[in-house]
């Protein structure tokens, strides 16, 4: 599913004395099967531009297609339930919106709250706790005596019990440790292929935007600066350090090997990407090759 804006804006609370303007002139399509990073500093728009994209805000003026559903300023909020199913949003730590006294039933709320019945919500809820790599003996748990990491597959599992067609993820590694971050990284990565997902991703993580990532939309001050694939985004440090933005560390140590004279056809973007150039350019004797004497 795409969505598109056209023109969009957005005032919180227009006509008051705490009149915002968030969003200005937004113009842009995150594409139907793509991994869209949506990135900029704290500030820029990122989280009011997310809650358009099931409609949980209504631009004040342009329009936003989700899939072939039109939204307006006028769009009747009544008409919404439907389309929010397809569109899931899993916010900062999704884990404290948990509330059900077992886990099955909390992943089952969702469906059932869009007129499936009890069986079939409670059949998905033991197929998504699967679907995000959890053991079937926790369905009964209380979702509050989990681990942290535990908890934060539940919450994703019931975002996924709904069935969308879009994921939005909003700093879904926020509070997690090195191997924690990886882990989540890589099960979203997975499902966007299992489940065939339009994935966004909301992240201050560079490395995240490099490593899975095929498109790109930079905001700042409320617009959209750029847009392009990772390496087109990355490619200029300079404007990336003007926009309070950093790059995915691979890259930032190749810049340092340029300094010392290394040389990159193009700029190194993931560690295996890094490896594979440095690899090339170091001389045959130290892999023991053809040149190398034997004592």
């Amino acid at each position: 599913m795409a969505i598109t804006f056209k023109q969009v804006d957005f005032t919180y609370q227009p006509g008051t004395p705490f009149e915002t303007k968030a969003l200005t002139d937004i113009n842009v399509t995150i594409p139907d099967g793509s991994y869209t990073a949506l990135i900029g500093h704290t500030g820029s728009g990122k989280s009011t531009l997310l809650q358009h994209l099931n409609a949980l805000l209504k631009p004040t003026s342009g329009t936003v297609t989700i899939g072939e559903r039109v939204i307006t300023p006028a769009t009747n909020n009544k008409d919404l339930k439907k389309l929010r199913q397809h569109v899931g949003i899993v916010f900062q730590f999704p884990e404290s919106q948990l509330f059900e006294e077992t886990v099955e039933k909390d992943i089952a709320f969702g469906p059932q709250n869009f007129g499936v019945s009890e069986a079939d919500a409670l059949k998905t809820a033991a197929e998504m706790l699967d679907l995000v790599g959890l053991n079937q003996d926790l369905l009964k748990r209380s979702p509050f005596d989990l681990s942290g990491g535990q908890m934060r597959r539940v919450a994703i599992a019931g975002v996924l019990a709904m069935k969308p067609q879009v994921l939005v993820l909003d700093e879904p590694t926020a509070g997690l440790d090195p191997q924690g971050r990886l882990d989540m990284m890589e099960m979203f990565a997975r499902l966007r292929h299992e489940q065939h997902l339009t994935v966004v991703l909301v992240t201050h993580q560079m490395d995240d935007v490099a490593n899975y990532a095929d498109n790109v939309i930079v905001m700042d001050g409320g617009r959209i600066v750029k847009t392009g694939t990772p390496r087109e985004i990355f490619k200029e440090p300079q404007w990336l350090v003007e926009h309070q933005l950093g790059l995915p560390k691979t890259t930032a140590f190749a810049q340092q090997l340029i300094a010392r004279g290394w040389q990159f056809d193009r700029m190194p973007l993931t560690e295996d990407e890094l490896a594979e150039d440095l690899i090339a350019q170091l001389p045959t004797t130290a892999f023991g090759g053809a040149t190398t004497h034997d004592e």
